[in-house]
């Protein structure tokens, strides 16, 4: 088979990785790819979003499957115009990607549906928000409605603070569009915990459970990011929770696309929070999760394919889903200045000096003449697979410092964690 990756992240870099181990494909186009994927597949300098283009190309060289990495192509509708040509893609269509396009969407199908999530309002009108802002407790979250790469999520602890982002948002317009619509919601307390899912024709199976960190600095200090590190399992997952978040969380999403005659088939990414009052729902996302894909794949036994093919087909099961009882760690090395503005450009050394049992995910990089190139805010992420989560941490910390490039940073606390 001829497989098409669609975008050019970690999350991408992880998936050729692992559809490059099935017997299945017989060769792997990743567009526009990194300077990652170009090891594994031939990188092809068409954007993501540009579904044009795609199409054309995958007409052209007979793709076989297509599996789409980013938000934007699936909100965009890729899935629907590849389908529209009889081209198979693994991805959600345009209706059901709202679910990650519209915060306000999403809110209002938890609401129905009576899916467990913050108390919220949402507001057009900026002086009507600000208003809104002495009827809230503090700390309070206010989100844009559209996509903003992870970043349109604000944690405010005043009513000064709120005031400014709600400006930044809708009158600066720092997210476009995406900020026309706003959502104040309040702030939950709790662990969170993200869980990514196969959805079979409307029927969700979850893969194995993570717990990413979004915020740059140590402590879960800092602005939010994209992701700067991920383990998994995460250690809170345990059978009563498991059942808590069937029974309470994915039963009542399974009955609410089947009432809204959603045709729902690709991954759902679910990211919750774990309160004392139990789990509650903070976001969905309608793709795999970046830094999420980089620690399940090393952690999945099964051939992807295999489960590409059966999701689409309505035919997946729990039992396809085979994993190692490994732990899984990913440590992001980011540019100086992410998430904020940041220098491309700076040249990466030290790769070759890693340990054989380092698996690298190349999520801002590009290859010039031979050589690495950082190209983005997040640039690598540098992971490990360990019978225990410290022993995993143990293999990355000592092999990060050898990797260089101006400005590199990272955290060094993620997966510490007591009785892990």
């Amino acid at each position: 088979m001829k497989v098409l990756v669609v975008g050019g992240g970690g999350r991408e870099h992880a998936l050729c990785w692992k559809i490059a181990q099935s017997k299945k494909v017989s060769k792997i186009y990743c567009a526009p790819g990194n300077g990652g994927t170009k090891e594994i597949a031939e990188n092809i300098d068409i954007g993501a979003e540009d579904i044009d283009g795609l199409l054309d190309f995958a007409l052209k060289e007979k793709i076989d499957l297509t599996v789409v990495g980013p938000e934007a192509p699936l909100v965009m509708g890729i899935v629907d115009r590849f389908e529209e040509k009889g081209l198979k893609i693994f991805g959600v269509n345009k209706e059901a990607a709202q679910l990650e396009g519209s915060k306000a969407y999403a809110k209002a199908f938890m609401e129905k549906y009576n899916i467990p999530t913050a108390q919220y309002r949402r507001y057009t009108d900026k002086e009507e928000a600000i208003k809104a802002l002495d009827d809230f407790n503090y700390p309070l979250v206010i989100k844009a409605d559209g996509l903003c790469a992870g970043k349109g999520v604000v944690i405010c602890h005043t009513k000064e603070e709120g005031i400014d982002v709600v400006n930044y948002m809708m009158a600066d317009r720092a997210f476009g569009s995406a900020g026309e619509r706003i959502i104040i919601e309040e702030f939950l307390e709790g662990i969170e915990m993200s869980l990514l899912c196969f959805v079979s024709k409307g029927k969700i199976i979850p893969m194995e459970s993570a717990k990413d960190y979004k915020q740059i600095f140590e402590k879960d200090e800092g602005p939010n990011t994209g992701g700067v590190g991920c383990f998994s399992p995460n250690n809170l997952f345990n059978k009563e929770l498991e059942n808590r978040i069937g029974e309470e969380i994915l039963s009542r999403i399974e009955t609410g696309l089947v009432k809204e005659n959603i045709d729902y088939s690709g991954v759902l990414f679910i990211g919750l929070m774990i309160t004392k009052d139990g789990p509650k729902v903070l976001e969905f996302n309608v793709r795999f999760g970046d830094p999420e894909t980089e620690v399940l794949m090393p952690r999945l036994k099964s051939d992807i394919m295999d489960i590409f093919e059966k999701t689409m087909d309505g035919s997946l099961t729990k039992e396809d889903l085979v994993w190692s009882e490994k732990k899984c760690l990913t440590v992001v090395a980011t540019s100086k200045g992410y998430p904020g503005a940041y220098e491309k450009g700076k040249e990466i050394t030290g790769l070759d000096l890693l340990d054989d049992d380092i698996i690298l995910f190349h999520n801002g990089t590009i290859e010039k003449e031979g050589r690495l190139y950082t190209n983005g805010g997040r640039v690598i992420s540098v992971t490990a697979l360990g019978s225990t989560l410290e022993e995993a941490r143990e293999k990355i910390y000592k092999n990060i410092n050898r990797i260089r490039f101006d400005g590199i940073y990272f955290r060094r606390d993620i997966g510490k964690i007591k009785n892990n």
